[in-house]
């Protein structure tokens, strides 16, 4: 390991951000301008990602600026989308940067639906990354000193900021390297370091040595710091990086111990205090000695060690012959003081000095949901200024229609069409007349449905993952440690049951609407017909000649004009009422800034104040000026109805005039209300569809999550043993003693058997060593084996020496060397069950073979050869 700390990356696997944010931006501004910029912004947000996290980075400055300037880009875009499980939904998944995993379960890893968890992690690599480029700066530059420091602050601070912000960025128990103890350590073990460099530093500009000896002194305490930390914490020392680790640390710890009180020496001999000098170099050189004894393959400190050892030696020698003052224990001397000048960079957006906004233009989250808020209060403004005008337009309509006005003074001759119904009927064939209702009717019906079978679709890939999820989480437990599907889902169902409720009142609505289309079907098909036809069909009465010109007609009519005026009015207010418009998003995006915070309602509601004030005046008053013109034409009408010639012949012509506008004017409303059906059930069918992609999005990304879930828990159940420890006996672990001299040779020895017991099969002995092959032929065959001929004559050269340990039989493919032959198929078959290799010799040119028997007579040697041991007999005598 180097003599500075530096920390590894953390790994990620890819991950699709076009198709998501894509989805969601057309969803989201459909008939937005800004639609393909933000598409474009997407497409470099991946190129990016994949820029910092999906490659190999160099330990360079540049490299760490494009993991500053992804960073810096989630920051932007994290209040600009809803990331979330249950809205926009991408799973990030990490390894841990420590655990290194083993061959058949892998590392361990980490999956989540959260940006802030690819925000913790990209910090981490920052952080790693700026660890490693400080490691590698040239330290005897003072631009590579300015530099280490520089880095290893700003990893220290990055770890700092993870420590503060990743169990609420994550809300679940991280990954070991990116816990609150892990990167708490890595900061302090960051920030000792950056002190040592300016420790170097310090050195190297030649400051004064009771400043450098402070600096030393502080970089021991955050070693110290580091230390005690990794010591405490039970769960580090489990991975082989911080074993290490601790040893470094301690000897850091040493190291500028040793330092400062060797700089703190010269102090005290420019005080000439001779003895508080040398207390110092003694102690200074007694950590060093601790430091090469127990952590030396860390650390080399033998130029420090050399150093202070000549200038300890030097000041005791002048001590002693000059000086004598006494050396006080290093406990009676004043503690070296300490000196912090570095400190953790804070972590605050931008990072990176070239980071520009990709979604610059795109407002965040909270000012989209108060505009979405805004726009419903001022479209529920909207309509009920426009529904109060259309209900007083309706009480008109239905008031005059009940008195049969203006028919009933335009029918003053009793026997042709008055001119209103003439119009009214020639408006009601020029829409469609009972066809286009009828049309209409019957498109509901298809509509609602089509709205049905997107939410109920929706709702069954609800339920059918969270029916597999509480499967999973009854057979794992507590190992299924993921969001519960149906906590996860309830704003969806919520949502959803929203839906339901809406369709269900719009049933009602319709068939309210067919009611009242049965209630005047009949009248409405009547108008269709030709003016000759609907003529006929009206009854005719006496001629009213005589309240021609008079002057109560005269009024009725001034009456009727000025409520039409009235109505032509309302049509114009209503659409000066609903071309209003004003961008919010300002109010908004200013609140937002100066207090980090909206209140929507209250910014809503003195805008909208200000915008419709003035119109909900004026409908105020059309609808009195309304009451008052109705008022006067009842008292009107009365005394026109009086002034009538009564007979039934009139009744019955007036009241089918009456149902003949009346109608009418159900016509119109009706068509209305089925057009406004039709664009509703459309337009909530676009409602729902969006809705059934968000639940289709949210399933498959838990499904994402389930098959990573699935697999790492494979993985960990691979890893955990299959039976609990035990103890092993004591005869089993200790080591067998070794041989105290050569290992014989196997032999088969029969023993005597009761001739009534059948003899036992023999075992085979067990196969020793091959034998070893030397240059030398002969110094690795057996020599205890007899041979098998004489030879014919003398001058053989002696045999050779044995071996120092006993050989056993070769492998059976081994034929002998060469020159050598084998025993005689026929001879000793009981000896062995394979061939065994004889004593070599050198064979002189021109011997003669072996004789076909040997010397008669036991235990005759061959000429030329030592006797042999006489041999076990290899069955019982008889």
């Amino acid at each position: 390991m180097a003599t500075f700390i530096s920390v590894p990356l953390k790994k990620t696997s890819e991950v699709d951000l076009v198709k998501p944010l894509s989805k969601f931006i057309t969803t989201t501004y459909p008939t937005s301008e800004e639609q393909g910029e933000y598409l474009r912004a997407v497409e470099e947000l991946n190129k990016l990602r994949k820029s910092a996290v999906g490659r190999p980075l160099d330990k360079h400055e540049s490299s760490l600026d494009i993991l500053l300037r992804y960073y810096d880009q989630l920051c932007a875009v994290e209040p600009k989308f809803p990331f979330s499980e249950n809205q926009l939904c991408l799973t990030f998944t990490w390894k841990d940067a420590f655990d290194k995993g083993s061959l058949f379960g892998g590392s361990v890893k980490l999956a989540l639906a959260s940006l802030g968890y690819e925000k913790t992690c990209v910090l981490f690599n920052a952080a790693a990354l700026a660890s490693q480029i400080a490691s590698e700066q040239n330290l005897d530059s003072e631009e590579g000193l300015k530099n280490a420091a520089k880095f290893y602050q700003l990893a220290s601070g990055a770890f700092g900021h993870i420590k503060d912000t990743v169990l609420t960025s994550l809300n679940r128990e991280p990954t070991m390297d990116i816990s609150p103890e892990t990167v708490g350590t890595l900061s302090i073990i960051m920030l000792a370091q950056a002190q040592e460099v300016i420790f170097l530093k310090a050195t190297s500009d030649k400051m004064k040595d009771a400043v450098i000896a402070k600096l030393a002194n502080q970089a021991a305490d955050f070693y110290g710091d580091a230390y005690k930390q990794c010591q405490y914490k039970d769960n580090l020392p489990k991975y082989f990086y911080f074993q290490e680790v601790l040893s470094v640390l301690a000897a850091k710890h040493c190291i500028m111990q040793a330092n400062a009180e060797l700089h703190q020496s010269a102090v005290a001999q420019k005080k000439k205090c001779y003895g508080e000098e040398i207390a110092r170099l003694q102690h200074s050189a007694e950590l060093v000695k601790k430091v090469a004894s127990h952590y030396d393959e860390y650390v080399s400190v033998k130029d420090l060690s050399d150093k202070i050892n000549r200038l300890h030696a030097a000041a005791k020698k002048d001590n002693d012959f000059i000086y004598h003052d006494r050396v006080p224990e290093i406990k009676d001397l004043d503690h070296i003081g300490k000196a912090a000048v570095v400190k953790a960079t804070t972590i605050t957006n931008p990072l990176s000095q070239k980071f520009t906004d990709l979604f610059e233009k795109m407002v965040p989250m909270m000012v989209q949901q108060s505009m979405s808020m805004y726009n419903q209060r001022k479209a529920e403004t909207v309509n009920r200024l426009v529904g109060t005008m259309r209900e007083a337009t309706n009480l008109c309509n239905g008031v005059l229609a009940s008195l049969n006005l203006p028919a009933a003074l335009e029918d003053l001759s009793g026997d042709s069409i008055p001119q209103s119904i003439a119009e009214k009927a020639r408006s009601i064939v020029q829409q469609g007349g009972l066809q286009s209702i009828e049309q209409l009717i019957r498109d509901l019906p298809e509509l609602l449905t089509r709205n049905r079978e997107i939410l109920d679709e929706a709702f069954k890939m609800l339920n059918d993952e969270e029916t597999t999820d509480n499967e999973l989480r009854a057979k794992f437990n507590q190992r299924w440690n993921r969001t519960a599907s149906g906590d996860l889902y309830k704003p969806l169902r919520t949502e959803g049951a929203n839906f339901r409720s809406i369709l269900d009142k719009a049933v009602q609505a319709d068939q309210v609407v067919k009611d009242r289309y049965n209630t005047h079907c009949e009248m409405i098909a009547l108008l269709c017909k030709p003016e000759n036809e609907l003529n006929a069909a009206i009854p005719s009465a006496n001629p009213i000649k005589t309240l021609q010109g008079s002057e109560v007609v005269n009024v009725l009519r001034s009456l009727l004009a000025q409520l039409d005026e009235v109505k032509k009015e309302r049509e114009t207010l209503e659409g000066e009422i609903k071309g209003v418009t004003f961008d919010m998003s300002v109010t908004f995006l200013t609140a937002l800034a100066q207090d980090a915070a909206i209140n929507e309602e209250q910014l809503s509601v003195n805008q909208l104040d200000q915008l419709y004030g003035a119109y909900k005046e004026k409908v105020q008053t059309s609808v009195h000026r309304q009451e008052e013109l109705l008022g006067q034409v009842q008292t009107s009408y009365q005394e026109f109805s009086s002034l009538k010639q009564s007979n039934s012949e009139a009744n019955q012509r007036e009241e089918v005039l009456k149902k003949l506008a009346s109608a009418h004017d159900s016509y119109v409303e009706i068509t209305n209300n089925l057009q406004e059906g039709t664009k509703f059930y459309n337009d909530l069918t676009e409602i729902l569809l969006k809705f059934q992609n968000k639940c289709s999005d949210i399933v498959f990304a838990r499904k994402t999550e389930r098959d990573e879930l699935l697999k790492e828990l494979q993985q960990s159940i691979a890893r955990e043993p299959s039976a609990p420890s035990f103890n092993v006996p004591a005869y089993q672990s200790a080591p067998a003693a070794p041989p105290s001299g050569p290992t014989p040779a196997p032999r088969t020895v029969f023993t005597q058997q009761d001739p009534g017991q059948p003899q036992a099969k023999p075992q085979p002995p067990a196969r020793p060593p091959p034998p070893t092959v030397t240059p030398h032929a002969a110094s690795s065959a057996p020599t205890n084996t007899p041979p098998t001929g004489p030879p014919t004559g003398t001058g053989n050269p002696p045999p050779m020496a044995p071996p120092n340990q006993a050989q056993g039989p070769p492998y059976p493919s081994y034929q002998g060397y060469p020159g050598y032959y084998q025993m005689p198929g026929g001879y000793g078959p009981y000896a062995y069950q394979f061939n065994m290799p004889y004593m070599p010799y050198q064979m002189t040119p021109g011997q003669a073979g072996y004789p076909g028997a040997p010397p008669a007579g036991p235990g005759q040697p061959y000429p030329g050869y030592p006797a042999q041991p006489p041999q076990q007999q290899y069955y019982p005598q008889q």
